[in-house]
């Protein structure tokens, strides 16, 4: 199977008035607008440095699908770079590691991945922290701490924590029936609405041509791309003071 490749561009929307303006921009243009999914979040970001994967993966192999176990031991034997987040989605917890592993591993030709498994809920989490399995229904804090308390157990420490609800759409260019962008619509705390175009492709070398196609279409829709250094600004004011915004509708705005 090869490789995919995604390719994608943000736009700041703001607010919510944006936000509605593009969606009926991208209903004018595509009346067969699909809405695929919507979607809330918590999504827990972790500090590597101090972090061991090997133990991660004894902390968490008792709460984690077995079916998904084997391909963690290999990723924590042979990472050389790695990030670790939790996210709660729609009631489901999730452990999410991406990593770049060194040649030895039998996944050989890819430079990042992505492993993610649902976590068991609530009792081999509420057994792990110490909590009656039975003791009832959680709130979606509670649930993704009992998960976060494993991998702090591990030596991580937090980075930074997000909120974001979302919804996502299928749209097709007027005229190109066959282009296919993925819009997702988020609301994050801190940063407002967020609008991303995403295209997938299994061609590398069309990359920049792709990114080109996106951002034609994003100017027939009247959307400003958000520049990668003021993203990183903002990503950087956010990771900062995460805990005024986290959970909030509070909105900052870095130029």
């Amino acid at each position: 199977m090869g490789h995919k490749y995604e390719i994608e561009i943000k736009s700041l929307l703001g607010n919510k008035e944006n936000a509605e303006r593009l969606t009926k921009k991208m209903k004018e243009k595509d009346p067969s607008l699909q809405v695929i999914g919507s979607h809330k979040q918590l999504n827990h970001y972790f500090i590597p440095a101090g972090g061991d994967l090997k133990k991660l993966y004894d902390n968490v192999k008792d709460a984690v699908d077995h079916m998904h176990l084997e391909r963690l031991k290999e990723i924590a034997e042979h990472a050389t770079d790695f990030s670790v987040r939790t996210r709660w989605a729609d009631g489901k917890i999730l452990l999410v590691v991406k990593a770049s592993v060194d040649d030895t591993t039998s996944f050989n030709g890819t430079a990042r991945l992505e492993w993610e498994s649902q976590v068991f809920s609530p009792s081999p989490l509420a057994r792990a922290g110490g909590q009656r399995p039975d003791a009832g229904k959680k709130s979606a804090a509670d649930d993704i701490q009992r998960l976060d308390d494993l991998v702090l157990k591990s030596g991580f420490e937090y980075q930074a924590k997000w909120s974001r609800e979302r919804q996502e759409f299928v749209f097709h260019p007027a005229g190109m029936a066959q282009a296919t962008i993925n819009v997702s619509l988020d609301k994050n705390a801190g940063y407002g609405h967020l609008a991303e175009f995403e295209m997938v492709i299994d061609d590398q070398s069309k990359a920049e041509e792709t990114k080109a196609f996106i951002r034609s279409v994003m100017q027939d829709l009247e959307t400003e791309e958000l520049m990668q250094d003021r993203l990183t600004r903002m990503f950087d004011y956010y990771n900062q003071n995460w805990k005024d915004y986290y959970g909030t509708d509070k909105i900052f705005v870095i130029e």
